[in-house]
């Protein structure tokens, strides 16, 4: 079985895990804060808060730009569910807007329209989580202007875009946006096996962050309500949670974060041999804005139904009897059961739903190798037929 992503760990990536295994910390020691910094810094943020999964990322984020009960967060449809459970677990109110048929991301027009009616009826959304899907950023700019005119805050979802840009800066610099979140799932571009990070340019964001992350507990005198009882004293000063990153995981990470650009750059190598191979059959290849450089987490192909006789099911069917682990990014989150006990139904957002129907995520990892892309095409080939 060709897996849809896979990650790449080197003997450097165990050497530094075992570091820490005979080191002092196993957590709440120095990787982790080196982790940080190195992220940071490859992609200018200010700051840098890791934690267990991009899900408890986007958390903390959310409470740390005051999202709460009775607010509204709005998110893309296509996009997995942490983008937008992460507003339930707010107790706010979560709405949707349909996608751009070319990016696949958030569209800038649909959500001008929503932004205007919503505005009539009261409704505005307090923050809004730009999806940056398949690694490719949403249009920023245009979704910063509005956010300036009608007064949310913006989360980039940017769990597959570490690596990426946007108009010439990295993904993560946070020109656009008030929080970026990473994910360093084993099938992203960089993995720590579970973690994430929230990135800020916002020194007041980022400490309520670093608090939430960790039970809401400090030992920073300037956060305390009183004068502590003797050097081992603490205060718990929020309602936080145990989001912390290990050591191991940092470490894994530091490594990894070596080898970025070599996985974007190779990522980029393989798309444009699967645009070149797929050229004459009847799918649709991923466009790319010309202001961004996706960072190329997913390869996803669109099935130009109406000039095959097979159904989606059939040709997805197919590819995974051939060995080919396909996968489909992602279903649209307004028609899980639990969403549509909110009143959403599934044509609510028509061009999420037109990509439901026709797409697949190829193969696409740093180690694929160039007979296993062939194999790939090939299996596609005989899919369709």
């Amino acid at each position: 079985m060709i897996p849809y992503g896979k990650q790449e760990i080197t003997q450097a990536d165990i050497d530094a895990v075992l570091d820490v295994l005979h080191s002092d910390f196993l957590t709440q020691g120095p990787k982790v804060p080196e982790f940080e910094a190195k992220v940071a810094g490859h992609v200018g943020a200010k700051h840098a808060l890791a934690a267990n999964s991009a899900t408890s990322a986007l958390h903390i984020a959310c409470l740390a730009l005051g999202l709460g009960p009775d607010d509204w967060l709005w998110t893309s449809p296509v996009t997995f569910v942490a983008s937008a459970n992460c507003g339930l677990y707010c107790g706010a109110r979560v709405d949707f807007v349909d996608i751009d048929p070319r990016t696949y991301n958030l569209c800038p027009k649909a959500l001008a329209a929503k932004l205007e009616q919503a505005e009539r009826e009261g409704r505005l959304p307090k923050v809004l989580v730009a999806v940056h899907l398949s690694g490719q950023s949403c249009d920023m700019a245009a979704i910063h202007e509005l956010g300036q005119r009608y007064g949310f805050r913006i989360i980039e979802d940017a769990s597959h875009a570490i690596g990426g840009k946007y108009k010439g800066e990295f993904i993560g610099s946070g020109r656009y946006s008030d929080i970026t979140v990473f994910s360093f799932h084993p099938v992203k571009i960089v993995t720590t096996a579970e973690g994430g990070m929230a990135l800020t340019n916002d020194d007041h964001l980022a400490s309520r962050m670093n608090l939430l992350r960790s039970h809401g507990v400090t030992r920073d005198q300037n956060l305390m309500t009183r004068e502590p009882d003797g050097p081992w004293y603490y205060q718990q000063v929020e309602l936080g949670f145990n989001y912390r990153m290990t050591e191991l995981q940092a470490a894994l990470g530091v490594s990894q974060m070596d080898r970025l650009d070599d996985f974007v750059a190779r990522r980029h190598e393989l798309a444009k041999r699967y645009d070149d191979l797929l050229a004459d059959l009847p799918v649709t290849t991923p466009w790319q804005h010309p202001d961004t450089y996706s960072g190329l987490h997913l390869y996803v192909i669109r099935l130009q139904l109406d000039t095959i006789n097979r159904t989606h099911r059939e040709v997805f069917e197919s590819l995974r009897e051939q060995g080919i682990g396909v996968n489909l990014h992602y279903i649209p989150v307004h028609t899980q059961p639990y969403y549509e006990a909110m009143g959403f139904a599934p044509e609510d957002f028509p061009e999420a739903m037109a990509y439901y129907r026709e797409a697949i995520s190829l193969p696409m990892f740093h180690g694929l190798e160039e007979g296993q892309q062939d194999e790939v095409v090939r299996a596609l080939e005989r899919a369709l037929a």
